[in-house]
């Protein structure tokens, strides 16, 4: 943390506190409270922490007002636009972007490490065939440590790089294999020869009587998805890796813990709860019913996919995946697909409304990929599993930086507590 020059004086009835302010590279000002409850007695109240830094990190910064999204310094939109998801790994998880041999040979690591060991197929038959994909990853991710005790000591360097590298390796094809077998067909096994997102799409769609020739649109199309949801700084499940990686626990503990967060709805399923809106809308000609009542105050109908709770001017990574939902809309059409030609119409219709314009209520990322998981084939049921394996890097960069600070303490936040005060025990025959 940069040495503080300023301070704020905090009078609590005749007595003053100086609290030191640091000022980070980007962003406004951080009061520093760490010694208020020894020096004054007394610690602050903020519900859900929306103002409060719970650490230093030098991986992603994002600025809500401006609609800016920065890895490593470097804005999103030119990392999806000129970048890939292997490459941005690595710049997430060293900090810097690697050379031509550096980049290669880390492919290549993560390439050789996308197969599972094979005692794990069995573990994911003790499933129930109608299990949620989300809740077959969290217990197979958990499950991890059991199978690779070599990667699992926090304190050992070149443990938590294995670990690292499996992770992001290996979620690909967890992933997959937990579609595959919620709908009943036989794992499809990772090749070499293929790059992370299109092995990703053979694993899904392949089938032994037929394999799946992956598309470079829609391979490139699943890459940004990827791409654009690396990361996105301190947001709840990275909150909660950090606060399990905390006690000490194993990695593989720490991002199935992030992983389960991810699978609230409030997290991870909007873009999920953004098709389920437009099977709703149903039809092209019930949009201006739908837009009038997402105007309307007194009606509880919102627009899912437009907005967003950070970014309050516009979602810096929307406008890429809109390219990318407008190349794989050109690729495979909508003509037999009402939820994708409701999808392209509400986008127009919506952003030509100066309601919400005005509301700077424009179509964002989740929107942008839910069209795009649609028209792949994917199942509302995979959108969150995909959005795990993504987040996978980001996870596994703000654990990597934890375990490496020296600050590093174990989670413990305060509570404003209105129970009883303190009462005797009554007996029972007394009561």
């Amino acid at each position: 943390m940069a040495d503080s020059q300023k301070s704020a004086t905090l009078t609590l009835g005749d007595q003053s506190f100086e609290l030191p302010i640091h000022s980070p590279t980007e962003g406004p000002d951080v009061l520093d409270i760490r010694k208020l409850y020894g020096q004054a007695g007394v610690f602050t109240y903020d519900p859900g922490f929306t103002s409060t830094a719970s650490c230093d990190s030098t991986i992603t910064f994002i600025d809500g007002n401006q609609g800016v999204l920065l890895h490593r310094g470097y804005p999103i939109d030119q990392l999806a636009e000129k970048s890939h998801y292997l490459e941005v790994c690595y710049l997430l998880l060293y900090g810097f972007l690697p050379s031509a041999s550096q980049l290669e040979e880390f492919e290549s690591l993560v390439t050789n490490h996308t197969m599972l060991h094979e005692q794990m197929v069995y573990f994911y038959r003790g499933f129930r065939r109608d299990a949620h994909p989300m809740a077959i990853m969290t217990g197979v991710v958990g499950a991890m440590s059991a199978f690779y005790h070599d990667s699992t000591d926090i304190h050992d360097a070149h443990q938590r790089e294995v670990a690292s590298i499996r992770l992001i390796a290996k979620m690909p094809t967890i992933a997959a294999w937990a579609y595959k077998f919620s709908i009943g067909q036989p794992f499809v096994y990772p090749r070499n020869d293929l790059d992370y997102a299109s092995n990703f799409l053979r694993m899904c769609f392949a089938v032994p009587a037929e394999d799946y020739e992956v598309n470079p649109i829609l391979s490139r199309a699943m890459d940004r998805i990827f791409t654009l949801h690396a990361d996105h700084e301190q947001n709840a499940s990275t909150s909660t890796v950090r606060l399990a990686s905390s006690s000490g626990a194993n990695p593989f503990a720490c991002i199935a813990a992030g992983i389960a967060c991810l699978w609230g709805p409030a997290h991870g399923g909007a873009n999920q709860a953004c098709l389920e809106m437009l099977k709703e809308i149903g039809s092209v000609d019930r949009i201006p019913e739908f837009i009038a009542r997402a105007k309307d105050k007194d009606d509880p109908f919102r627009l899912m996919g437009f907005g967003h709770r950070v970014y309050k001017n516009f979602d810096p990574r929307a406008k890429v995946m809109k390219q990318s939902a407008d190349e794989v809309l050109e690729l495979l059409g909508v003509e037999n697909n009402p939820v994708l030609a409701v999808a392209k119409e509400l986008e127009q219709q919506a952003l030509a409304d100066p309601y919400f314009a005005e509301k700077k209520l424009f179509p964002n990322v989740d929107f942008y990929s839910g069209v795009i998981l649609e028209a792949m084939g994917f199942p509302t049921s995979m959108f969150t599993p995909i959005f795990a394996l993504s987040r996978t890097v980001g996870w596994i960069s703000q654990w990597k930086e934890m375990i490496a600070d020296p600050q590093n303490k174990i989670g413990r936040p305060r509570q404003l507590y209105l129970g009883e005060t303190q009462r005797d025990y009554v007996d029972i025959e007394n009561r």
